[in-house]
């Protein structure tokens, strides 16, 4: 009998995360930093198994005692590391980031000369464990540079759009030899998926700049069933078979909003795997978000279900117009 596949199967960027216990101050002024796991679809995984969902990630790390670090973390958390690789000669991957609340958290990536996620193979791709989960979630990241572009946009045609399949358009142009092709590549990957997630920003890099409502559209004329388009202190925009809404943010005081969107992404998986109907899924996944940036760490920080929910009441509640 065949084993029955991860609810959530994500492919991509992993990183251990710096960040600061010092709000406020430039990156020369950081006294002390706080270690996290990092990387988005690893963090998904995470938030996923958080959530009560089996998942496990694909991904590389080095040779080196942070590679160490990230299986014992996933680990820990309760994410499958059976398909975390290690690549003999490249390191770890070390993200640091200031803390410049609300809304300003740069990143310093040391990824060079490359990642040992960017030199992920199709041929060393176990694409049953693709096929086989409930939901399989990509990245932009991951269609940056090859080998990891032919991985990625490869296990998607094996996937070939049955069950739910996530692309996350996770777009940082520094992380890109040549920006001008993240568009032709975003697409690729969108018209073999079931459901398109990202920013503004990323999603416009993909199908050009429009209203948020429209954006959406055109990610679902590629392709997709359903597409999310976050905008930050605006909400989100969620279109799907003729419909379009906008979920409004759930208010927190922001500590770190690196982390928010990795919450969010795993809680959107766990919507639609309980079947919940798009506003809902959103809904719960935009609370989720708002947990983790209302916290230093990312992975750390990830909620329960009740944690979820325990915010969402307080935000719909005649007193939670801020929370923390």
């Amino acid at each position: 009998m065949t084993a029955p596949g991860f609810d959530v199967l994500t492919m991509g960027r992993v990183s251990v995360d710096l960040y600061p216990e010092q709000s406020g101050v430039a990156l020369a002024d950081v006294r002390t930093f706080a270690k996290s796991l990092g990387g988005s679809p690893t963090n998904v995984a995470v938030a996923a198994a958080r959530l009560g969902r089996t998942s496990g990630v694909i991904t590389q790390v080095g040779a080196d005692g942070f590679g160490d670090y990230v299986r014992k973390a996933l680990r820990d958390f309760g994410v499958d590391d059976r398909f975390v690789g290690t690549d003999p000669t490249l390191r770890t991957p070390l993200v640091f980031c200031e803390l410049h609340p609300p809304d300003h958290f740069p990143l310093l990536f040391y990824r060079q000369p490359t990642a040992p996620d960017i030199n992920l193979r199709l041929d060393r791709l176990d694409l049953d464990a693709v096929q086989r989960a409930r939901i399989f979630w990509t990245t932009g990241t991951g269609l940056s540079d090859e080998p990891s572009r032919t991985a990625t946009l490869g296990a998607l045609e094996a996937r070939a759009r049955q069950g739910i399949t996530i692309h996350d358009l996770d777009f940082r142009r520094s992380l890109w030899p040549q920006p001008d092709s993240a568009g032709a590549c975003q697409r690729c990957a969108l018209k073999l998926a079931t459901v398109a997630i990202g920013n503004l920003e990323e999603a416009s890099v993909a199908v050009g700049e429009a209203s948020p409502e429209m954006v959406a559209r055109r990610l679902l004329n590629l392709g997709p069933r359903l597409a999310i388009v976050k905008l930050g202190e605006r909400g989100v925009v969620v279109a799907w078979e003729g419909e379009t809404a906008r979920v409004e943010p759930v208010p927190v005081e922001v500590v770190n909003g690196l982390g928010a969107g990795d919450a969010f992404g795993g809680a959107v998986c766990h919507g639609l795997l309980a079947g919940w109907d798009p506003v809902r899924v959103v809904r719960f996944a935009a609370a989720a978000g708002a947990f983790v940036a209302a916290r230093l760490a990312c992975a750390d920080a990830m909620p329960t279900v009740p944690e979820v929910l325990g915010l969402l009441e307080w935000a719909e509640s005649p007193h939670g117009e801020r929370h923390s």
